[in-house]
């Protein structure tokens, strides 16, 4: 065996193709009945209805560097687009909506729509660039020499307390704060203005988009080309010492610093080791599933053009509610994330029967059952929703990490995003992926460049581990029709 790949996740996916495209036997050990990590779905009430059980919208699936050269879209997994990309109600008055068009988003901002352009156009006209920024290996300077001004100078008037002084009315910042809150961490924050940066133009870009059937779509599609290519994967495989690998020639581990550690805590130096135990990790999600009867009866009804919809009142609520879960505090009104996948694709309903996909923020380690907390929410802003409800679902934060052991307390940013955690990943390093230990590699969001369903830790890491352990420079090519 050439290569062996523990955590089949979307980074180790990612890298499992990249390997197994190189020629090289690729195994990969799964401890989980199914593959995929953060990208599984599966029935939960019903066996007509698919839930995600964890990310459920994808972003990065059409804007990634390995996504668009894999091209999920000729391997048959399609990317939907909805009208909206997300929707921020108010308790009172009109929704706010980031359509998929700006030029609608700016029509319905009124007095803030030339200030939203103003801040979105600029980063649209240079998406790529800016992507690839966010999602690089920190390792190599921008090819855009533009696109650290124009990010710099919106990080810093949006992640600071100028943020509450850009727009005038509160749709506009409340659509903003909610993207920022997606970075889990107090706010306002400069890694909270960098997400809601990178997101926010994204919704009037590539758009945020959902798999047609669920996100397990994504990681079939990546295992088939695995397999086509002479890897093999194995699942309800537990890997519980580093030592079992050892037949390997290099080892590429999909796993946050506290697995790493069990995995391997004898073999590694002491300095390391420190440094692992060191790492924090953030605040965490508690997730709810609910089988519903109808869409969600908006308040709005433009809400329901929306792929997802953030819960959160106005600015100045979400920032204080985010900051005070990042410190341990449980709040009453927590920060919810909203999505009713059929918006987009219908085939994920029957009739009076559909999916709902919603999680909100808590304190890391939290143990109370979110099922209340999250259709009270839901409520607040689509009476009626309960009537609705015929099954529901709640996994607390810390049942999140028997699910996956890499959501350390339900952390699934697999590290607290802080300034210094986003530049030093796990550690500081020059080659993040490499571990002390001969042959064996990191390729979680706990390396560079951090979370999201992206597959560029996993590309950074099979690269080092060409490169470094079998002396191949050249990447292969990802295209469908290559072999």
């Amino acid at each position: 065996m050439d290569v062996a790949i523990v955590g089949t996740g979307p980074n180790g996916l990612a890298a499992g193709v990249i390997l197994a495209r190189a020629g090289l036997s690729v195994r990969m050990y799964e401890a989980g009945d199914t593959i995929g990590g953060g990208l599984r779905s599966r029935a939960l009430f019903d066996d007509e209805i698919v839930h995600d059980l964890c990310s459920a919208v994808h972003p990065m699936g059409a804007a990634a560097r390995f996504f668009r050269e894999f091209d999920l879209g000729a391997r048959g997994v399609d990317m939907l687009q909805p009208e909206a990309s997300y929707a921020h109600p108010f308790p009172d008055g009109p929704a706010g909506v980031a359509y998929h068009s700006l030029d609608r988003t700016c029509a319905e901002l009124g007095a803030d729509g030339p200030r939203w352009r103003r801040l979105m156009a600029p980063l649209l006209e240079h998406s790529r660039a800016i992507v690839d920024l966010f999602l690089s290996d920190q390792r190599r300077l921008p090819n855009d020499p533009l696109v650290p001004l124009l990010l710099g100078s919106r990080t810093l008037a949006h992640g600071t307390p100028l943020a509450t002084r850009r727009f005038s009315g509160r749709t506009a910042p409340g659509l903003l704060a909610g993207v920022a809150a997606h970075s889990l961490g107090p706010l306002p924050s400069l890694p909270g203005a960098a997400v809601a940066m990178l997101l926010g133009h994204l919704a009037h870009g590539s758009g945020w988009r959902l798999p047609r059937g669920g996100s397990q779509r994504i990681a079939d599609a990546m295992a088939a080309d695995i397999t086509a290519h002479g890897g093999v994967l194995h699942t309800a495989a537990p890997v519980e010492d580093l030592r079992e690998l050892a037949g390997a020639k290099a080892v590429v581990l999909n796993v946050s610093p506290k697995v790493l550690l069990r995995l391997a805590g004898s073999l590694l130096p002491a300095r390391y080791r420190e440094r692992l135990a060191a790492w924090r990790y953030g605040p965490a999600a508690a997730k709810v599933d609910f089988l519903v009867s109808e869409p969600i009866p908006w308040a709005d009804p433009e809400v329901g053009k929306a792929g997802t919809v953030h819960l959160g009142e106005d600015q100045r609520d979400i920032f204080a509610h985010e900051t005070a879960v990042s410190r341990g505090v449980t709040v009453a009104h927590p920060f919810t994330l909203v999505v009713d996948p059929a918006v987009a694709d219908p085939a994920r309903a029957r009739p009076g029967k559909r999916p709902v996909w919603a999680y909100c923020h808590v304190p890391n380690g939290d143990r109370s059952d979110p099922a209340e907390r999250v259709q009270a929410r839901i409520e607040r802003y689509a009476p009626g929703f309960g009537d609705t409800v015929l099954a529901r679902r709640g996994v607390p934060a810390a049942e999140l990490e028997e699910y996956n052991p890499n959501y350390a307390g339900g952390d699934i940013a697999g590290g607290a995003v802080t300034l210094p955690q986003m530049l030093f990943r796990p550690t500081p390093r020059w080659h993040p992926y490499r571990t002390p230990l001969s042959g064996v590699y990191l390729c979680s969001a706990s390396t560079p460049p951090g979370p999201s369903v992206h597959g560029m830790a996993g590309y950074y890491a099979a690269a080092d581990v060409l490169r470094r352990e079998f002396g191949i420079r050249d990447l292969p090519s990802l295209k469908p029709d290559h072999r």
